[in-house]
């Protein structure tokens, strides 16, 4: 048994393996500049906790990266696709705008009043786009780079290296800013302005690793479209991406009469709230797919091209496990990491607001909290490897619920170093377990010859509730308190073990 276990972890040394720790960095610096980061910024420069949590909706891009992942998948890219081949080329590119945004970011105080917050959400949407493109990219190199029995270690060392960047993000950020001369009680607007241009400049390490890496072989058919059947693929994705935009900015007006009226009914502005801008999303996107259906009905893009790149890979995940199975799968994807995910959107404000000090939060929940998480990680691959994926998806789902329930005994006992302490070590080694044997389990459902399309549609359901969700704990935080909420983040991942149970009999 000892020996099996060490030839488990000898695989950590795999080229490829040492790879995704890299690329992983690259894919945890932005995340942080969208959320926990950028919240303190916001919450250091006096802007409102509702306002400060409605800012992760920048990155709902991550849970909508299945739109245009088959642009990213076929779309070949002048000049760059042909040296550095289709996967390094998106990456590249990717890796680019993310730079360019972080540094628009920068550019930006949010304190100078409503228009500056706007530009600055703009930045933030940017980033999210730009950093979910990455994803989709890095998500297929990462599956069609070693076979399946790699892929726990790959998923493993990703989460390493992501969590590593998400470390320089996070408590690097933190670091920088209070060094810098920025804090709760003295804001600095120039202190968060250089922290984000170095942000920027930490990217050149993702952008050295694509040009140093090799392509990976893939299993694709390659079907050679023309010039102008790309282009009108292209115009198909703009004409959507437009259609959902004006049809979600011109509802404005009739949303905010909607709520103000539900607001009356229910006599809580809140849940008129969620239901109005949930309804808003979903008229949306409604507009977004009759927008498609109407320009595929008049031939403006090859319906051949279509059904390629989104047709064939949802009907071959159908086919392969039939519908009862797929929709039980699609239904765990959705809410495994609701409970996290909600919760961690207000973390850093929480630790704030408890009283503890962005050197404090820094040393903490992002460099220790790293590390445990790295250790979760690692065990919960090698965990996945010996007694299976399930046994780890389950336990994940346990411990992902059940550790929620310490941040009440945090905010009962308040600035208290040694419970802070106890809640990060338990919240993030149960984070890095669940999430090495979460990402082997979505690998597994892909198939190799729709990598790109299938891994996004799956880690975008894995987020877009979980964040839309996430988008209102600063209100429910505001409505109920901070006690209340965490007893809300553990009872909603309890549904959560008994999907992860029902699919026991589908998965190794």
């Amino acid at each position: 048994m000892l020996v099996s276990y060490l030839d488990s972890i000898k695989l950590f040394v795999h080229p490829r393996v040492i790879t995704m720790l890299f690329l992983g960095f690259s894919a945890g610096i932005p995340i942080l500049l969208i959320f926990s980061t950028l919240g303190l910024w916001l919450n250091e420069a006096g802007v409102a906790k509702s306002t400060i949590t409605y800012f992760s909706w920048a990155a709902l891009g991550y849970s909508f990266k299945f739109v245009w992942a088959p642009l990213v998948d076929r779309l070949p890219l002048p000049f760059l696709t042909h040296f550095l081949g289709r996967r390094r080329a998106w990456m590249l590119v990717s890796q680019l705008a993310i730079m360019g945004s972080i540094l628009l970011m920068s550019t930006v105080d949010p304190k100078a009043g409503v228009s500056s917050l706007e530009i600055l959400a703009y930045g933030a949407v940017l980033l999210g786009f730009s950093s979910a493109t990455q994803d989709i990219v890095i998500d297929a190199y990462r599956i069609e780079s070693a076979d399946q029995d790699m892929q726990s270690m790959l998923s493993a060392t990703y989460i390493a290296g992501y969590r590593i960047g998400m470390l320089v993000a996070g408590a690097g950020g933190l670091f920088m800013a209070s060094y810098l001369g920025s804090t709760k009680e003295l804001y600095s607007y120039s202190a968060w302005s250089n922290t984000y241009v170095i942000m920027s400049g930490v990217m050149l390490i993702g952008v050295i690793t694509t040009l140093i890496v090799s392509e990976p072989k893939s299993e694709q058919k390659e079907v050679e479209y023309s010039t102008q059947d790309y282009a009108r693929f292209f115009l198909l994705f703009l004409s959507v991406v437009t259609v959902f935009i004006l049809t979600f900015v011109s509802t404005s007006d009739l949303v905010k009469d909607l709520k103000g009226s539900l607001s009356a009914v229910f006599s809580n502005k809140h849940l008129a709230g969620f239901i109005v801008g949930s309804l808003r999303m979903v008229l949306a996107l409604v507009g977004a797919y009759v927008a498609a259906r109407v320009l595929i009905a008049f031939n403006i893009v090859n319906r051949s091209m279509v059904n390629s790149t989104y047709v064939d890979p949802i009907k071959d995940f159908f086919n392969r496990y039939g519908l009862n199975v797929a929709l039980l799968f699609l239904a765990v994807i959705g809410l495994y990491r609701i409970s996290d995910i909600v919760l961690g959107v207000v973390a850093n404000i929480f630790y704030q607001d408890m009283g503890f000090t962005k050197v404090e939060i820094a040393t903490i929940s992002k460099t220790f909290g790293l590390f445990m998480t790295i250790a979760g990680g690692f065990f919960g691959g090698v965990m996945a490897i010996r007694v299976g994926v399930f046994k780890v998806l389950f336990l994940g789902a346990l411990l992902s619920s059940l550790t929620n329930l310490l941040f009440i005994v945090l905010a009962n006992v308040g600035h208290d170093i040694t419970w802070l302490y106890v809640t990060i070590t338990m919240d993030n080694l149960s984070a890095g377990l669940a999430g090495a044997a979460f990402i082997a389990f979505l690998s597994s459902l892909t198939n190799i010859q729709f990598t790109a399309v299938q891994y996004a549609i799956f880690s975008s359901l894995m987020t877009l509730l979980p964040k839309i969700f996430g988008g209102y704990s600063g209100t429910l935080v505001e409505q109920f308190g901070y006690g209340e909420f965490f007893i809300i983040t553990t009872l909603i991942g309890i549904p959560v073990l008994w999907l992860v149970y029902k699919v026991k009999p589908h998965i190794s």
